[in-house]
């Protein structure tokens, strides 16, 4: 392809993420519709169809690039660091300092991700979140291993339910902005809470 033409595309497509983002956090995902985001993008359906299937496919997209952002930064911060409980923290830290930053994002992960859709599918196990996940499990398994966590404990349960909490707050926060629902609480109740069931999984 003539360098002219990947030029041409490559904004098209990074126009209709950033439309798509902006009008998954502000409207919701089922009540955008294709034609909206075209229209903010500037650009053609056609264009949508092109470069991502459907809107489905530019949601997946957009939480794919998300990942893409944080495992290398999750990866380099670690890869130094040789205490396994260490490495547990550092990453909530990371995850939580990444999504405070950007309240879309934020708001995308907790109210659009784990939502099941008319097709019954869920979206959210694109690749990237395949790879955060298998970084968190294998340290709950160097934890183990080193006879920090307890035996008793799968550690896919420990992350799940530790995922489910600080997704629970997180989203329960949001809630408290938009439906005057009962969270008030900070980030570092946050943080303070999820140390505090991590610590309750660990041998003493």
């Amino acid at each position: 392809m003539p360098q002219n033409r990947a030029a041409t595309l490559a904004p098209s497509r990074e126009r209709l993420m950033e439309a798509a983002r902006t009008l998954f956090a502000d409207r919701g995902y089922e009540a955008t519709s294709t034609a909206a985001i075209c229209r903010l993008a500037g650009t053609s359906e056609s264009q949508l169809v092109k470069h991502f299937g459907s809107k489905q496919g530019i949601l997946e997209a957009i939480f794919e690039y998300t990942w893409e952002q944080i495992n290398p930064a999750v990866r380099l911060a670690t890869e130094s660091v040789p205490s396994a409980r260490e490495k547990f923290k550092l990453v909530v830290e990371m995850v939580l300092n990444f999504l405070a930053k950007d309240v879309q994002i934020r708001t995308l992960f907790l109210l659009e991700a784990r939502r099941i859709r008319d097709d019954g599918k869920l979206i959210v196990l694109v690749p990237g979140f395949l790879e955060f996940v298998k970084t968190v499990d294998d340290i709950l398994r160097q934890l183990q291993e080193q006879g920090e966590l307890d035996s008793s404990l799968h550690p896919h349960a420990v992350r799940s339910a530790l995922m489910g909490a600080i997704e629970g707050m997180l989203r329960d926060k949001i809630l408290a902005v938009t439906s005057r629902y009962p969270a008030a609480y900070s980030d570092a109740d946050v943080r303070a809470v999820c140390f505090r069931f991590l610590n309750a999984s660990l041998n003493k």
